[in-house]
Parts: structure tokens; C-alpha cells; sequence
């Protein structure tokens, strides 16, 4: 995740992490959308697990680029 949006995360969830730093979030890809959480990643940015069949139903693979919409949750 870009820098800008790590900063606001990290801002916007300090009352409500889980385990490990985690945030819950929406997440959306490709008009794929479904539930998840970020983790906090050792450069300073989030990781976005992307399950399986999320990958597949959004049409997307390892190494593709693609937009993220994300709302916590």
C-alpha cells in the first residue's frame, strides 16, 4: 500500500487494532468486494491478504497491478 494511505490507516485505527497491528477493512477489486484485515508490514505499509477465489472471481494474479478500494470497517 502507498505510503499515503499507510499514514491514514495507521491514524484512523489506533482505537480499534487487532492481533498483530491488524485493521479490519472492506475491501474491492475489480468489483470484487468482501471483508478482511491489513497487517502492518516491516517497510511501513499494510498488507492486503487477497484470498484465492477473490483472485479468481476478480480476474487477477500474482504480480498484476491493481486499485484498491478500502474502507475500514
Amino acid at each position: 500500500m502507498p505510503p499515503e494511505q499507510s499514514a491514514e490507516i495507521r491514524a484512523q485505527s489506533l482505537a480499534n487494532r487487532g492481533g498483530f497491528g491488524s485493521v479490519k477493512v472492506a475491501a474491492t477489486i475489480n468489483g470484487v468486494a468482501w471483508r478482511t484485515s491489513v497487517f502492518p508490514h516491516k517497510s511501513g505499509g499494510y498488507l492486503l491478504p487477497v484470498k484465492a477465489s477473490v483472485r479468481r472471481e476478480a480476474e487477477i494474479a500474482a504480480g498484476d497491478e491493481v486499485t484498491v478500494e478500502l474502507d475500514l470497517v
